[in-house]
């Protein structure tokens, strides 16, 4: 909810761009609402400048009260941010789930290249615009130029796994079924240009790179059934003929 407009996220809230809204949430083990707001495509010029404002909501992680209030002991509310943010400097937030540890994961859409996971901790920035491990689209405002790079000590939070080329990932999920007991906690991802289901091997606050198994089709959503099967939502050819797939080990 946009609180200066009262605009709910299905609006245009007045924005000149449609994109990137996010919406992901996910419950704490204490019982907080996560909410993730993505950085919705605003331009200033030359970057995307709301992603690094710590007064604007684009481009954020928020954490919540389950009435949608801010919740108190908010990292940036001292600095002058807006008391909801959590987390700050994300482009497009599609994934965002806690594991078993209470550990809080998100995966976000890079740019040209640059798609990440992150592990996400209080009140630090992740860096988008100003850094990305992709660059920028050719073509108009940006043309193409290059984002530097996360490097070790340049004050923002670098990702714990990242892909160039892009595997344009969307929905995302901590596993803790019986049926791949090797897998319990690690996360899986659904790939759309990728057309892959991703998976990231997750140790404590720590993540590498899994497998990646080739599927033929834009995997929009993965989400584990109750008897630890993983459910695959496709959505086909951009959007029609979809299918709903379960998986099963081998027999």
């Amino acid at each position: 909810m946009n609180r200066e407009t009262g605009c709910g996220l299905g609006a245009s809230c007045g924005w000149p761009s449609a994109g990137h809204y996010s919406g992901r949430i996910a419950l704490s083990p204490e019982g907080k609402l996560f909410f993730a707001v993505g950085d919705r495509q605003q331009w200033d010029g030359f970057q995307r400048t709301d992603p690094q404002d710590i007064k604007i909501l684009s481009g954020k992680v928020l954490r919540l009260n389950d009435d949608g209030t801010p919740a108190a002991g908010n990292p940036l509310a001292a600095r002058g941010g807006d008391p909801a943010i959590w987390t700050y400097g994300h482009r497009n937030l599609l994934g965002l789930a806690f594991d078993a540890n209470g550990n809080l994961w998100e995966q976000e859409m890079g740019p040209l290249g640059g798609d990440e996971v992150n592990l996400i901790l209080p009140g630090r920035n992740y860096g988008w615009p100003v850094v990305s491990n992709g660059d920028n689209y050719p073509g108009p405002p940006t043309n193409g130029a290059a984002i530097p790079d996360h490097r070790p000590g340049d004050g923002f939070e670098a990702p714990k796994v990242w892909w160039s080329p892009a595997i344009s990932p969307a929905g995302m999920m901590v596993y803790s079924g019986k049926l791949w007991p090797q897998w319990r906690g690690d996360l899986f991802i659904g790939g759309l240009s990728s057309q892959s289901l991703v998976r990231v091997d997750v140790n404590g606050p720590e993540a590498t790179k899994g497998d990646q198994f080739a599927l033929g089709t834009r995997i929009r959503e993965p989400e584990e059934g109750p008897d630890g099967s993983i459910y695959l939502l496709t959505d086909g050819r951009r959007g029609f003929d979809g299918k709903l797939v379960k998986l099963t080990p081998k027999r």
